[in-house]
């Protein structure tokens, strides 16, 4: 008879940690000790009773890879692109992993050229990411970046387009900023510090060595990452300074690249501006007097704040999120009640229009629009049951010209499925927004199993989007939800706002409350439920663990960030202290016991848990591998259950796991796997 793997179980070795008169005891403190041999067989010992425990998934996980690979296009290409006198896209060949990308010169009846094969660099590797693809102004150099590891520093390179050769230029370390200045000789680009903080700006001259590159801007408060973007009309060179609070522009004519940058506005803790260029005039996002923001407009010539004049007033019920510059428009992209809005102002005739949207809950999402000088805008329109469709918008008539719409085969029929948008009510009375979708008939007995994903943090707002591989799922009977809870903008600033710093806890009660509504309003019951999240996602799974382990079945938690005060106690960790304005600095004490009060790790008690799968990457600069690995041997150690608890960690990998569009799904099949085994199928 064949007996069950015994999990691991990690030494304890305890380590007391003191700081505001508290003290901890943490027993697996060490396991950060990545050089030591035995962490690293704490973390093969894990994957390999991982893989035992779902060797018995592994017929369904290859049913549920073929089932995803079959809705897929493998062949394929996306949408050409026109700059200049060149059409560039970027495609796919089955059974190969990356992208290979493209152009045709004048026509799309030309011949191809072949400007970079992903699977090519990617054949040595077993982990690959392209970082920066950036064409030069005259359209002759390629400029690229690659990461080998995981680990997101990038190598930067220069292609010479016309004859195929590699030129000389190599640039070691180099983060996710690159830019041409307008002489087609000299790069700009973003550099990290040891704690993969973006801090330096460089300017590179083609056929110099690295070491010679002049340094043109340095940032030294560790708050704040420097970023370059090139102006729509390729006038400018902005380097922006960014706090999560706080920003400041410098900028440069992109004619003069040895030139200094100049100030536009010097920084102000919590203002926050952006700046587009259109004919001698800076468009400038604010949200100075203005949560939503607003948009101001000045001459370059008087680009200090007392001339600033309103062009677009603030809302106090729409955000204003970006803005577009074309030479006769300006592209409004906003947010109302939770969903995008998008309003097209004319500037010959000084007329404002608001574009509508077929369906009641929806997304939109910028798309490439290399050219200044033209009447079309560019951008994908989606939904829980519309596949990604590339869109032309005259920005004249709104007259929509569609380009190309995602192909999903194996018979997807939008059709069969619906999707709906319902609230729940938080503690505190707010009604919290989830987006649902299911194959149409279900019937709300309480019997339908469900997938509850949340995210909250940073601000960012998880949109109603459409994603083939939830078919998977929703086609097996289940219910697919999204909570759009707190720390995300989806219902405008304050919205973030109330889900930070001492208000985080708000996006962790939002979460089981829309858990509970989804339970009360019978789409799925507690025996039925599943929940997901990754990164700080991930950090609201070991949140929503802790706090309410009898509301979910299963819980995948992905690169979870859950020790939060040690993590954020380290500023030698990446991304720490720019994160203080996002959770806090523990080292001041209110936000000590703040963070203390729903830390994942440290609030693990003796009780039963649900069944949990953990991923993490041995090379994640965001997520340290340890905090996942601490969480799971503090949890094996404490647990009174029977579930099934795993953790998976990508050895050769970091925060983005497998790397190759196959291993990816690959990736998404063994989660799948490891719900459904649990929770079976209707």
């Amino acid at each position: 008879m064949n007996s069950k793997p015994t999990p691991p179980i990690a030494a304890v070795k305890p380590k007391e940690l003191t700081l505001h008169g508290h003290s901890r005891i943490d027993n697996y403190f060490w396991l950060r000790e990545k050089e030591n041999p035995e962490v690293i067989a704490y973390l093969e010992a894990e994957n390999a009773y991982t893989e035992a425990m779902m060797a018995h998934t592994r017929p369904l996980q290859e049913e549920l890879y073929e089932e995803m690979v079959g809705r897929i296009q493998e062949t394929d290409s996306t949408a050409p692109v026109k700059k200049g006198d060149f059409y560039y896209y970027s495609r796919t060949e089955a059974g190969k992993q990356y992208q290979i990308h493209c152009r045709k010169h004048g026509s799309l009846d030309a011949p191809e050229e072949i400007l970079l094969d992903e699977n090519v660099l990617a054949a040595e590797s077993s982990y690959f990411r392209l970082g920066i693809f950036a064409v030069s102004p005259n359209q002759q150099l390629l400029a690229y970046s690659t990461d080998s590891s995981g680990g997101e520093r990038y190598i930067l390179v220069v292609k010479d387009l016309t004859t195929g050769e590699m030129l000389t230029d190599v640039v070691p370390d180099t983060f996710y900023s690159v830019e041409w200045a307008n002489d087609n000789q000299n790069l700009f680009y973003s550099k990290q510090d040891d704690a993969w903080r973006s801090y330096k700006i460089f300017r590179h001259t083609l056929g110099t060595e690295a070491s010679e590159d002049v340094e043109v801007y340095h940032e030294p408060d560790e708050l704040f990452n420097a970023y370059l973007h090139k102006t729509r009309d390729d006038a400018y060179l902005v380097i922006t300074s960014a706090s999560m609070e706080t920003t400041e522009q410098h900028f440069l004519d992109a004619n003069i690249p040895g030139g200094d940058f100049g100030l536009l506005a010097p920084r102000k803790r919590g203002w926050r501006y952006f700046l587009n260029h259109h004919q001698g005039e800076f468009f400038i996002l604010s949200n100075e007097d203005a949560p939503n923001n607003k948009l101001m407009i000045t001459a370059v010539a008087n680009p200090s704040p007392e001339h600033w004049q309103t062009f677009i007033p603030h809302n106090p019920d729409k955000l204003l999120e970006n803005v577009d510059v074309f030479a006769d428009h300006l592209v409004v992209y906003g947010r109302f009640n939770g969903l995008h809005t998008l309003d097209i102002h004319n500037f010959n005739s000084d007329s404002h229009q608001a574009v509508t949207f077929p369906e009641p809950v929806y997304a939109v999402e910028g798309s490439n629009n290399p050219e200044f000088v033209t009447d079309r805008l560019r951008f994908v329109y989606t939904s829980l049951t519309t596949a990604d469709t590339t869109v032309e918008l005259d920005m004249n008539t709104l007259e929509w010209h569609t380009i190309k719409q995602l192909p999903v085969l194996g018979g997807y029929d939008p059709a069969n499925y619906q999707s709906e948008r319902t609230f729940a009510t938080a503690p505190d009375g707010t009604q919290v927004p989830i987006s649902l979708v299911y194959r149409k008939g279900l019937v709300r007995d309480g019997s339908n199993p469900c997938l509850l994903y949340g995210y909250g943090s940073y601000g960012a707002s998880m949109s109603p989007s459409f994603d083939q591989k939830r078919l998977s799922l929703i086609d097996r009977g289940f219910v697919y939800a999204i909570a759009h809870i707190r720390g995300g903008k989806e219902m405008g600033r304050h919205w973030y706002d109330q889900g930070k710093w001492l208000h985080k806890k708000n996006t962790f009660t939002d979460f089981i409350a829309c858990a509970r509504h989804l339970i009360n309003e019978k789409y799925t019951n507690r025996e039925k439920l599943a929940v997901n999240g990754r990164s700080a996602g991930g950090l609201l799974m070991g949140a929503v663990t802790v706090m309410a382990p009898e509301l979910f079945k299963v819980v995948v938690a992905g690169v979870p960030f859950v020790d939060v005060v040690s993590t954020m106690l380290d500023e030698s960790i990446p991304l720490t202290v720019g994160e203080f304005e996002e959770w806090g600095n523990p080292k001041e004490e209110k936000y000590y016991n703040y963070m203390l009060s729903y830390s994942p790790y440290d609030n693990t008690t003796a009780q039963a848990y649900p069944h949990i799968l953990i991923t993490a990457g041995l090379n994640d600069p965001r997520v340290q591998y340890w905090e996942p690995a601490k969480w799971i041997a503090k949890l094996r150690a404490l647990k009174t259950d029977d579930n099934l608890l795993l953790l998976k960690t990508h050895m050769g990998a970091g925060h983005f796991a497998s790397s190759g569009r196959y291993d990816y799904l690959r990736d998404i099949a063994f989660d799948y796997a490891f719900i459904l085994g649990i929770i079976g199928q209707v």
